[in-house]
């Protein structure tokens, strides 16, 4: 498969982080189907451009452990979720 050039494979990233408030680079990486690779080398750009916040993230899952970068879009908050909130005090 083709690797899409690096401005619109950006946008893509933005896009994806944007629709699902924050990511795992693997999640992105399979909802893009790009290696996970490219989506690093993508994602460490966007942070360097300060268009992205990360950080490293492990998950263990029973005896498997799971490296990834856990992903949101600077100064984007997303929705709050539906339903009733507890009242400011």
């Amino acid at each position: 498969m083709p690797i899409p050039s690096s401005g619109r494979a950006r946008l893509k990233v933005l896009h994806c982080l944007t629709r699902h408030g924050q990511g795992l680079d693997l999640e992105i990486a399979a909802e893009m189907r790009v290696p996970l690779a490219t989506v690093r080398k993508l994602l460490a750009e966007l942070s360097a451009a300060g268009e992205v916040v990360m950080c490293q993230l492990t998950r263990y899952e029973g005896s498997k452990t799971i490296e990834a970068w856990q992903c949101r879009v600077s100064g984007y908050v997303p929705a709050p979720a539906p339903g009733r909130k507890p009242k400011a005090a």
